[in-house]
């Protein structure tokens, strides 16, 4: 059996699931390849399976030609179900439902994709995510749809001992854009510090991603908010090597917020709870898989930034709750997202094409 996953951009969350399904797959006999059509920031990262980087029909078709895959999986870009008829491929075309955005962008898309999902497509493949599977039922009740949850490396992501931070940190990871919401993110951080006056801000994102009047806007609330002296940005980090980051602010005494407005999955915040690392987060859906309130993680309502204030200096001065959490949120992981589900869910899906 051979494997195509495509997206556009080896970057964010996508890349990283790409990398390790690809690798599960591998070990339990399935070939995979992973075609971008644009170069990203997780090129960098080392993989054991071939990674193609173009948007040229050319290349493509002769990508395609060349490797006969039983499946294609095409990640959020339904145009490209249509450009891969087109070129040739006659074969199993399934649609990936990953990082739409929030709730109504994400109707918005999949209303958009229907005439492409109806002449192109065999089904569809989403995450247990609420708000997609009830779009997907209410505007696609004709496809096929496969449930699978993303896979997490919860071997590579565990608590590093390490030296501790001398002040708390209250770190965020994503993209400079709407839906994951870096201003409530900055709202939150200014008030802890009334209560933390040593706290840091630390900033994983990936520039390049971010638009020019988002970055003007954030330079702007940040300057206005008085934490440009407290923030350290990182960019474009390896995901390897996040674990020592995550660990770093587990230690420090801080925490991860998660702002989302809405989250397919949430790959930062499931790998931060594997490290150990309690994670403050909105309610964003696919969160819920690995978030419990007060057991796995802690939720606070989007927007009020009064509760979140709360529940976050709860999360740094409740030691007893903080050290449940961070235990039971390991634990959580290990057991529900390792690679042998995944591998086995994933050729059951492949089997009822009769793809063995």
């Amino acid at each position: 059996m051979k494997i195509l996953f495509t997206f556009y951009v080896p970057s964010g969350g996508v890349e990283t699931l790409n990398r390790l399904r690809c690798e599960s797959l591998q070990k339990n006999g399935i070939e995979c390849h992973v075609l971008y059509l644009m170069p990203g920031s997780g090129s960098h990262n080392s993989v054991s399976f071939p990674v193609f980087i173009t948007s040229q029909d050319e290349d493509i078709r002769a990508i395609l030609n060349a490797n006969h895959y039983d499946a294609i999986i095409v990640t959020s870009d339904y145009l490209l179900l249509e450009r891969l008829r087109r070129l040739g491929y006659g074969g199993i075309l399934i649609y990936e439902s990953q990082g739409l955005g929030t709730r109504s962008e994400a109707r918005n898309i999949i209303i958009e994709s229907v005439p492409y999902l109806q002449a192109f497509c065999n089904a569809v493949l989403i995450p247990p995510t609420d708000h997609l599977l009830e779009l997907f039922i209410e505007i696609c009740p004709w496809l096929q749809r496969y449930v699978i949850p993303n896979l997490v490396d919860v071997q590579g992501f565990r608590y590093i001992p390490a030296e501790a931070p001398v002040d708390p940190v209250i770190a965020w990871v994503g993209r400079l854009e709407p839906n994951k919401n870096w201003s409530e993110y900055l709202k939150i951080a200014h008030h802890v510090r009334k209560a933390k006056p040593n706290l840091h801000l630390w900033m994983f994102h990936d520039p390049g991603l971010a638009s020019d009047d988002q970055k003007a806007a954030f330079n702007e609330e940040l300057h206005a908010l008085g934490l440009n002296d407290r923030l350290i940005v990182f960019t474009n980090m390896p995901n390897q090597m996040m674990p020592v980051y995550y660990s770093s602010i587990a230690a420090s005494g801080g925490f991860l917020l998660s702002s989302s407005v809405t989250e397919g999955f949430g790959y930062a915040v499931a790998e931060a709870v594997c490290c150990s690392c309690p994670v403050l987060s909105t309610d964003s859906d696919g969160v819920r898989s690995f978030i419990t309130h007060n057991i796995t993680g802690k939720f606070y309502p989007l927007g009020n930034v009064e509760a979140a204030v709360n529940e976050g200096l709860e999360l740094m001065d409740n030691i007893p709750l903080r050290e449940a959490i961070c235990y039971q949120g390991r634990q959580h992981m290990v057991t529900h997202f390792g690679f042998d589900q995944y591998a086995h869910s994933f050729r059951e899906m492949m089997n009822s094409f009769s793809i063995f």
